[in-house]
């Protein structure tokens, strides 16, 4: 079983071995090595005990991960593993185990915190996965909905219920060959995720006799879930934004040392236990985690009047869906990727693909549970019937590609299965520049990828465009009215449309009638991005000017008011990039590190540099890699991530590719065996 360690330039592993569980290990070893602070982060908040060496501030991640049985559920996952999956993904945590004390050797956030390296299992992976996207289909929103509800009426939901930027998402579109120079298929795209350091994607390439494949692993998992080509087939992702999860009003009461609760067919026991999690520099907390049948408790409890429990498919099924990972390995066309996804679970992904002969694929996988449209928008009472599980849709919704497809988390393919999806902005601005050319090459594609037309500065400036008798904040309106809408790093225009932008939240949130809002409901902290009621506005704010109106709030009144006050607040004038700079999430935060990159784009730009209105400028959530798959010549295919292939500072591939990932730039994606440079076996 040997295995041979090769780099590129830009320090991207290439990893070759006699067989696919050889390259399974191998993989696993050198994620071991080059991201095993990242791994290892991401096994203890898998497992809910990070707080043991990060602190109090890991104690909300913890309590939650603990609560809803996030280590049990992979177990049960991994349980059902048929046995080739499971022994290719035991020979992936082989490889961990075997690099992780080298890789923790020259990661000096373990000497920081004083964490020895771990001891992975052979479900940790599908608990990393878990962990990764247990929020992604956002359901803390419905915690949102039901919190307006009781304090505005329902009525009011409708408000807040619209279209937004969402926790992630990504861009992603396809060319048919007769849009190519070459007469062959680009696949491009950018995953939107918070913004790591180390990255959340790792470029690397897999080759064993029976395939080659490169492209974007998600560290801690084998293979190359979401983004790949093997040479003859190309594969993408968008976040569906589909709505799977659902939360239920439970009525709990203890009996004895046991706790019941309320269901459909009466009172029925309720699993229950205790869990003590550590945190460093405290006292340990204990933890009561209660399941009733519809799921894990994440709220309340059984002395509180109600709770709130999480029923979601990988709980319900156990299953994740690792079945399609080697498959997709060895995937040679279209057909292949398509019949791989049949194993999909979580997260609801639309997927696109495109092979060398010519074939183009473009749908729905995972899996939406049947029941009642109140499900998806709200809390429901988990004693009523009407809102049990009833089966799973199916088939995935799918579409025919007719030169182009485009997927940017818009109301599209998906909307059957879902309730909220990101603006049409994106979307519409990608098939506008793609109808725009013709003879596509990849490298042109980065055009597409950093474009920073602002979709949804239209009714902001047409509010603007109706305000009369203005003061010193005319002059502000007659420039912004002629601005070109380009969220550019350096446009001081650009900067003083997200200023305006911030105040016109600032003064709504404070409004009088939205005061009820203003105190979210007592759900756990790990909820408190979902509930606030700031960043709501910011998001909402567009439907909000466009004709959605809150009872009691004049936003026009409002607008002109933010106008006056930015206007005369007679600062000197900043370009955008001064205030919207890279905030990357570090585990262990370095207080003294200086502000981030200026960056261009915003949130709802092509160029999906999210910040918060109303709350801050910085970025927090971005394109976490970028790429374009030649289907004409792999060797032609470009990507490139924020920081760089190592996860370790200070080496020298850290973050070496940051300046092209800044300046919009797309790197080769190096296949060429003799252009890359063998590591020797010395870890």
């Amino acid at each position: 079983m040997n295995a041979r360690l090769l780099r590129d330039p830009w320090g991207v592993p290439h990893v070759r071995a006699d067989d696919p569980l050889a390259l399974a290990a191998a993989q696993g070893r050198v994620t071991a090595y080059d991201r095993a602070w990242q791994i290892e982060v991401e096994r203890h908040r898998a497992a809910g005990t990070s707080a043991a060496f990060l602190g109090v501030d890991a104690l909300a991640w913890d309590r939650f991960a603990r609560q809803v049985r996030l280590d049990d559920t992979a177990r049960r996952c991994h349980a059902n593993l048929d046995e080739a999956t499971a022994e290719w993904v035991g020979a992936y945590v082989d490889g961990v185990n075997a690099g992780l004390a080298a890789g923790a050797a020259r990661s000096p956030e373990f000497a920081a915190t004083g964490l020895a390296p771990g001891r992975w299992e052979p479900w940790t992976p599908l608990a990393v996965w878990l962990g990764h996207h247990i929020l992604f289909a956002g359901f803390p929103g419905k915690l949102w909905r039901e919190h307006v509800a009781q304090c505005l009426g329902p009525a009011a939901v409708e408000v807040f219920a619209t279209d937004g930027p969402a926790v992630a998402g990504s861009n992603g579109w396809l060319l048919a060959g007769s849009r190519t120079a070459t007469g062959a298929a680009l696949l491009a795209g950018d995953p939107h995720r918070i913004l790591e350091d180390p990255g959340v994607y790792q470029q690397i390439r897999l080759a064993c006799p029976e395939y080659d494949v490169v492209g974007l692993a998600v560290p801690g998992v084998p293979g190359i879930a979401h983004f790949g080509h093997t040479g003859t087939v190309a594969w993408a992702i968008t976040n569906a934004m589909a709505d799977y999860q659902d939360v239920y009003a439970e009525r709990l009461r203890r009996h004895g040392t046991g706790v019941r609760a309320l269901g459909p067919d009466g009172w029925r026991e309720a699993h229950r236990h205790v869990e003590t999690i550590e945190v460093a520099g405290a006292d340990p907390v204990r933890v009561e985690v209660v399941e009733t049948e519809r799921g894990p408790v994440i709220a309340g409890g059984p002395d509180d009047e109600t709770a709130v429990s999480l029923r979601y498919p990988p709980r319900v099924r156990g299953e994740l869906g690792f079945a399609a990972l080697p498959e997709l390995l060895r995937a040679r066309d279209v057909s292949d990727v398509d019949n791989a996804l049949r194993h999909w679970v979580e997260p609801v992904n639309v997927v696109q693909a495109a092979d060398t002969a010519g074939g183009l694929l473009h749908r729905v996988a995972g899996v939406v549970p049947l029941r009642h449209p109140d499900n998806g928008r709200r809390v429901v009472p988990a004693w009523e019937a009407a809102y049990a599980w009833r089966g799973w849709h199916g088939p995935m919704p799918r579409a025919e590609v007719t030169g182009r497809a485009v997927m940017a988390n818009e109301r599209g393919l998906a909307a059957p299965l879902g309730v909220e999806f990101a603006p049409p902005h994106r979307a519409r601005r990608i098939t506008e520049l793609l109808d725009a050319g013709r003879d596509w090459t990849a490298a042109q594609m980065a055009a597409v990828h950093t474009d920073t037309h602002l979709g949804s500065a239209g009714p902001l400036l047409a509010v603007l465009d109706r305000l009369t008798g203005l003061g010193p904040a005319a002059a502000l309106r007659d420039r912004l009215l002629r601005w070109d809408r380009r969220m550019s790093a350096d446009s001081v225009d650009a900067a003083d449309f997200a200023i305006l932008r911030a105040a016109v939240v600032r003064r709504i949130a404070t409004h009088p009638a939205l005061a009820a809002l203003a105190e979210p409901p007592a759900y756990p902290e790990v909820f408190a991005p979902w509930l606030a009621l700031t960043p709501r506005v910011g998001y909402a704010l567009e439907h909000l000017l466009a004709g959605r109106s809150l009872p009691g709030v004049d936003a026009a009144a409002e607008v002109r008011a933010a106008a006056e006050e930015v206007a005369g607040a007679a600062a000197d004038p900043v370009r955008w990039g001064d205030l919207h700079r890279l905030a990357a999430w570090r585990a262990l935060p370095d207080p003294d590190a200086a502000p981030g990159p200026r960056l261009d784009g915003d949130h709802d730009c092509v160029l999906a540099t999210s910040s918060v209105p109303g709350v801050t400028h910085a970025c927090f959530r971005g394109p976490a890699a970028r790429f374009v798959w030649d289907l004409a010549r792999r060797q032609d295919s470009r990507w490139v991530v924020p920081l760089g292939a190592s996860g370790v500072p200070g080496d020298p591939h850290h973050d070496d590719q940051q300046p092209a990932w800044l300046a919009g730039e797309l790197l080769p994606v190096t296949t060429d065996w003799d252009r890359l440079t063998e590591e020797p076996d010395e870890h």
